[in-house]
Parts: C-alpha cells; structure tokens; sequence
C-alpha cells in the first residue's frame, strides 16, 4: 500500500508540473484512470505524432522536452520600434541592462549580430545568452518595451515616448530542428553598413531563407562567410523551434489564461520613465522606483515578481 501511495504521490507530482507547462497526458500520468507508476510517466514522457511540427522541421519533441525549455540557453533579439534615433538608443540601453544582468548571474553573453544607428544606438541586436536557469528568468521579457523621457537633442525640454521590441526565444540545438538542405535558399554578398556603404572586400555576408516557413536571417557581422553562415544557421534553427512552440501554446491557449507568460510580443508590457524615475510593468501592476538600479542590471525584484505571478496563475488553474 506505502509504494502504492507514493507511485500516486509522484504520479500527481509530474501531472501538475506537465499541466503546468499546458500540456495534457490524457490519464497516462494519473492512476485513477487506470495507468499509473513507471507505466503511466513513460506513456506520457513519450513523443507523439504531430503532423503540424513537420513544417518548422521540429524533431516531435516528448512533454519532457518541452518542460525542459526553462533550463535552456535564450536567443535574446531587441529591435528598435516606434520614435527613430531615441527608440535606436532606447534598445541599446535595454541590450546593456540584459548584459549586466546575465554578468551578476554569471552568464555567458555572445553577439551574434547587430545593427547600429547612426546616432550610436541599435536597429537590432541579436545575442546568445548560456547559463543555468536563462530562459526561465528572462522568458516574460518578450514584448513592447517603452520608454518615457527627454531627448538629447529635444530643445524644448519635452518627454517623448519610442519603444523597442524584445524576444527572448529557447535556444534549439541541432537535434531539436531537422533543416534540410532543399528546404533553404541561401545569398551571398558584400557586408554593408550605416548608410549603405561596403564595410567587407569580399562577398562574405548570408542570407538564408527557409523555404517552407518563408523564415529569412541575414548574417553579416564576421568577415568569414563560414562564421556567417553558422551563425545564421543558428539564429534560424531558434526561430523555427519557437515558431512550432508558438503554434502548440495557441492550440493549448484556451486552457489557462495567463496575465504574464502570453508571450505576444506585440504587447506593451514595461513603461520605463526617466522624469518620474519609475519602471512599471503593466501586466502584474507593478511600479519600482528604481529606475536607475533596474538599467544598470538590477532585475532580480521585477522578474522574481512575474515568475511569482505566473506561478500563482498555474496552481490556481491546477486548483480550477
């Protein structure tokens, strides 16, 4: 009866974690329905067929695989939005705070490529991010970053508001997306930078579509073509395993509503305001004052409190 109980005890363990990540086992993981111990967590740590995965080249990755996203390394991607050279300069502050951040953490930080401003800031910044535990504190970083202050250059002393977009994507690995050769159109050419100007004397620059998915990334920032091409290779193989996350999180949408962890980058979910000192975030109605601190690499309160909320949020709907 006492290993009969704990088989339960364990079994009801890793229902909760698998729903908790939006995924259903059927009664694979619960004894009740007549599978149950060694039997029942196989049944449900194993693949399963899934027709739509085909597209992106995702490997049908088991609910094990996809728990484990949390303990992945993160492709971190910033773009500058609305508001010209300030959004430029905004997404270049954002990419420090994440890198001073990753540095307290012990992270390893990897620029993969960049594009500059001509006012200094960025267009884009993509960069890899290794360590314990990275996609889990950064995940609820995605979204519509805004900023609220005055310009160097505004004369008038009036605040004005840009914006920068985040994504911080698990990053795959080779046995997670099979990429055929057929399915990729690949581009050689010569490097350009600001304004239009040859920055390489050779053709050393890639772009790689996926034909199947219409994915395009563009590597310039080595002088090998083989580095360009590897790392491109690299930035596209996260964006198809994102994409295929993406498409399962839809279809599990309707179970648990999540104030925190939709992941639509589309969404306003930080305002950042210089006069007032104050980093707000909007989907937990969180206000810090300390604005300075959280630029300068500080996050440990604002994303302990979305990880906090995204966790009540899952035992609530573990409860309902």
């Amino acid at each position: 009866m006492r290993d009969q109980d704990e088989a339960l005890v364990v079994a009801l363990q890793l229902r909760r974690q698998f729903r908790a990540q939006g995924i259903e086992c059927g009664g694979a993981a619960h004894p009740v329905d007549g599978v149950g111990g060694e039997q029942g967590i196989a049944q449900c740590a194993a693949p399963r067929k899934d027709p739509g995965a085909r597209e992106f080249g995702v490997e049908e990755p088991g609910s094990i695989e996809w728990v484990a996203a949390d303990e992945r390394a993160a492709m971190l991607e910033i773009r500058a939005g609305t508001g010209g050279d300030e959004a430029a300069l905004f997404a270049a502050d954002l990419f420090r705070m994440y890198q001073r951040y990753a540095e307290s953490q012990g992270w390893r930080v990897e620029l993969i490529s960049t594009s500059s401003s001509e006012s200094g800031g960025f267009k884009e910044a993509i960069a890899s991010v290794e360590g314990k535990g990275v996609f889990a504190k950064l995940k609820f970083e995605s979204g519509v970053h805004r900023v609220q202050r005055v310009p160097a250059t505004e004369a008038q002393g009036r605040i004005h508001t840009s914006a920068a977009t985040v994504a911080v994507l698990p990053e795959a690995e080779e046995v997670d997306v099979k990429i055929e050769d057929k399915d990729l159109r690949i581009d050689i050419y010569r490097s350009s930078g600001p304004g239009g100007q040859s920055v390489n004397t050779t053709d050393s620059a890639v772009r790689i579509v996926h034909i199947p998915t219409g994915l395009t990334v563009i590597q310039q920032d080595e002088k090998s073509q083989h580095k360009n091409k590897a790392k491109a290779m690299r930035v596209l193989r996260t964006r198809l395993y994102e994409a295929e996350r993406d498409r399962l999180h839809q279809e599990r949408a309707g179970a648990r509503k999540s104030m925190v962890g939709s992941g639509d980058r589309s969404e306003r979910i930080r305002t950042y305001n210089f006069p007032q000192g104050r980093v707000t975030d909007h989907r937990i109605n969180l206000t810090l004052h300390r604005l300075p601190e959280i630029l300068a690499g500080e996050m440990d309160e604002l994303l302990g409190a979305l990880i906090a909320q995204d966790e009540a949020e899952r035992l609530a709907s573990l409860d309902g």
